[in-house]
Order: structure tokens, then sequence, then C-alpha cells
């Protein structure tokens, strides 16, 4: 290969363009660095997410409609129908308001809130219908488009899940620009399948250049493809979160010819791998591109070879999951992300109560004088502490019945009253830790941080700070 590009061409766009659609393509290939660490094979991501509608998508709508169009399915002023993910249809939505047409998308209803918004920013209406149904349901989103697309005049159903425009026009483009960035070097390249548009078109030319090329593609566990491309046969497929890529049916643009072998990936390996490309590369993608790098990254330790090239595409833009995947709450919400554990120095520091510092008595200090303590600072425990030590505690409780029932009690000193010495922690323990102490007889317990006693935490607080995690 050539050697990696640091700066951007000052003549990218040296001249004009007619119109949007002349910036489908081309798009960069780029170095996989800090994810790649360790790693002697080179890996490159494909950045289809730098395509004007921010996704591989936009290469086959523009495609599809020109298609429609030379057919005589799609005539001017008509609506163009399809069934999407999103990407498809905000490519198809972007190419159509160029040409004046009119847009319906139905949507599974697990897709992103952003995707619906962008779609509609076009002018489409988005029609949502239930994920959890089977592929031949009518309410299914493939389904309803094409019911839409028959009960609309003028209706065109773009139908990417068969129309052979799909894979022809990453064979046209995506392939021939692996191919010559890359120099001819490219050994693996890594794709997903929606449609499998991508991994067949683009697959079918780079074999034709080198039969040795392997081309291999990745699945969401859940998805049917791999286990149709194992066995023949279609199992029972499984609901999964990332977006994109994976079907509960075959596509008729799927040419498994081209596909050497397929990798099933996770949903939480697919959004870890994104958050991460996000952070160690500064390349902000979507899920899919995650779970396309993971398997892609894993192959390249696996062959271990600095004369080898992999290639990865990344699908899309980040942005259309600012409510999915780069959203923490949700992440934790669908179990891909732990929630955070407050260690029990946070959870001290959060107290409604501001006191100067852990307040303390002296096993010799009148009881009369620690009662006041705890009267003056609103507070119901106070550790005995000699040296840096808990020698023993006082609780509000115990020494209110302890006075009442004989009130020279007041004028003892503490250590004649006092009760077991709280426990203590580091301060870097967590709530589960304090929660085993203090479930127990213990009223409190205390923390130590750099040697020293530095705060406290009673049953109240935790209970508190247990209240209002999320």
């Amino acid at each position: 290969m050539t050697p990696v590009a640091t700066a951007p061409s000052i003549r990218r766009h040296a001249h004009p363009y007619g119109d949007v659609m002349g910036l489908v393509g081309w798009t960069p290939l780029i170095r996989l660095n800090r994810v790649a660490e360790g790693t002697r094979t080179p890996v490159y991501g494909k950045a289809e997410f730098m395509n004007p509608g921010g996704s591989v998508k936009d290469r086959i709508g523009l495609a599809m409609i020109e298609a429609g169009e030379a057919a005589g399915l799609l005539e001017p002023g008509g609506t163009i129908v399809e069934g999407t993910s999103g990407n498809t249809g905000l490519a198809l939505a972007m190419a159509a308001a160029t040409r004046g047409y009119r847009c319906i998308f139905t949507m599974p209803d697990k897709m992103s809130l952003e995707k619906v918004r962008l779609l509609r920013a076009f002018g489409a209406e988005v029609v949502i219908t239930p994920t959890a149904v089977s592929p031949d349901h009518p309410e299914h989103y493939v389904n309803r488009a094409r019911a839409i697309a028959e009960s609309t005049p003028g209706g065109f159903l773009a139908d990417q899940f068969y129309n052979r425009a799909n894979p022809e026009a990453h064979y046209r483009t995506t392939g021939p620009e692996v191919w010559a960035q890359t120099e001819g070097a490219v050994t693996h390249f890594f794709a997903g399948a929606g449609t499998g548009g991508t991994i067949s078109g683009t697959g079918k030319y780079l074999k034709e250049q080198n039969p040795a090329v392997r081309v291999i593609g990745t699945d969401p566990v859940g998805s049917v493809i791999a286990g149709f491309f194992e066995t023949g046969e279609v199992c029972a497929g499984a609901p999964y979160k990332v977006e994109g890529l994976g079907n509960d049916k075959i596509p008729g643009t799927l040419d498994f010819e081209y596909i050497d072998e397929y990798r099933r990936v996770t949903d939480a390996e697919a959004f870890a791998m994104a958050r991460r490309l996000v952070a160690e590369e500064g390349l902000f993608v979507g899920g899919s591109s995650g779970l396309i790098v993971h398997a892609a990254l894993a192959e390249a330790r696996r062959i271990d070879d600095p004369e080898a090239c992999v290639v990865a595409v990344l699908c899309d833009w980040g942005e259309h999951y600012l409510t999915r995947q780069y959203d923490d709450e949700w992440m934790r919400n669908n179990g891909f992300l732990a929630r955070k554990r407050a260690t029990v120095a946070e959870m001290a520091a959060s107290k409604l109560e501001r006191l100067p510092g852990l307040l303390t008595v002296a096993p010799s200090t009148p009881v009369r004088m620690a009662i006041s303590t705890l009267s003056s600072h609103n507070v119901s425990q106070l550790p005995v502490v000699v040296a840096g030590e808990c020698l023993g505690s006082i609780a509000e409780n115990e020494l209110m019945s302890e006075v009442l029932a004989d009130r020279a009690v007041l004028d003892q000193e503490v250590e004649t009253v006092m009760a077991a010495p709280y426990p203590v922690l580091d301060e870097t323990a967590d709530a589960e830790a304090a929660t085993r102490l203090l479930s127990g007889s213990a009223h409190a317990v205390l923390i130590r941080s750099g040697g020293a006693l530095e705060g406290i935490l009673t049953r109240y607080d935790l209970v508190r700070s247990l209240a209002a995690s999320p």
C-alpha cells in the first residue's frame, strides 16, 4: 500500500458538484490504531459515515431510484416507499429531494428516535411498525411497505432487500474504491448484511480482482443469516439491539457465493467497540460499525501477519444513536453497561449535612459533653477514637435511654457507656461492602483515607443514597 496520508488533500473538492448526490462515494480508508494496539496486522476502516447522508446506504439510494426510472416504475411526481432501519430511507429521501419525489417509509419500533426525526426533516412520512412480529406478518415493516406501495397511486417500492441495483451499486463503487485505496493489497474484507448489498457487490468485485481475498460476513447474535450460511436452514431468530445489520429472513440481494465465512458478534461486544472507536480513534460510528470492527480485529489478531490488510466497513454516523448506545442510562437499562457503584467516600460526601470533618469523642469525655456534641451537630452516632483508632461508639438512642434510667450517667466518662467500635472501610469500598456491615449490628461504618479516619456513613446515609440511585 501507499504510505498513510497524514492530512487530507487540499484538492479533495477542487471542483463544484451538480448536486449533493455527487458527494456520494470515494469515502476515506482510515487506519485503526489504539483499538488495534498490539496487533501486527494492519486494520483499516472504510469510513462510509462520511457520505453526505451519513451512511453506506447513500450508495444505493440514488441507484435504486435510477433503476426504477429506467424501468418506468417511477415516474415524475411519484411516491417512493420503502421498509427501512433508517439509513436507506435517509439515502432515498436525500436523492428524492433532488428529483422532487414524495417518500413514505416504514420502520420497526426498535429504531432510534434520531432516525425517525431525520426522515421527517426531509419531508418523509414515517410509519412505525412492531419489531416483534414474524417475517410473514402483515405488520412486518417490509410487508407493510409493500402494501402501502401497492395502494398508493404512483407508488414505487424501492425494495432494497430484492432490488439488484443494491449490490450492483457496490460492485461499481465500493469494490473498486477498496481495491484502489489498498493498491490491491486487501486480503480480508469485513462487512455485515442487512440487505446483503454491501458485502455481495464489494465481495464480488474484490474476488474478481483476486480470488484469494477473504470476504467475511458479520452477524448480530439473534439474526438468522449466519446460521443459514452455515447450515442452509433458516432457524428461529431472536431479538437484538444493533440496528441495520442482520435479518429475520434471507434477503434476495445477499449473494453467499462471494462470502467465505461468517462471524457472530453480540450486542454488548458491538456497542462496546463502537464506544471505543469514538473514545480512542475519534470515529463517531454506530453499533453496526462496532460489530464489524470487533470481528475484524479478532481476525487480525488471529492471523498476526503484517503483510495482510484487513478492511472493515464503518457503516454509519454515530449521531443517529445518541439516545441508544451513546446514552449511558439506555446502555445500563439494557444490560450493556454496569451501573456505577458509588464508593463509601462518595456517599458520605453526598450527605445533606455538612459537618466540620469527622466528629469524635475520647473515652474520657463526659457523657454530658458527648450529648451536647450529638445535639449541636444533629448527628446520632459518635465514634470513640484514640490515636486514630476507633475503640468504641455511642449512639444517641441508647445513650438517652441510659440517662433516663439513671441521671448519674451524665457525669460518667464515655468509656463507661460506649458500645462496640464501628467497623472501618477503605474510601474505595462500595455500597455492597457497607450494606453487609450495616445489615448487622453496626449503626455506622468509618471511612479511612490515606491511613486516617476521615468520615462516617450511617445506616440512614446508606439507605438515602441507595434510594436516590437510578
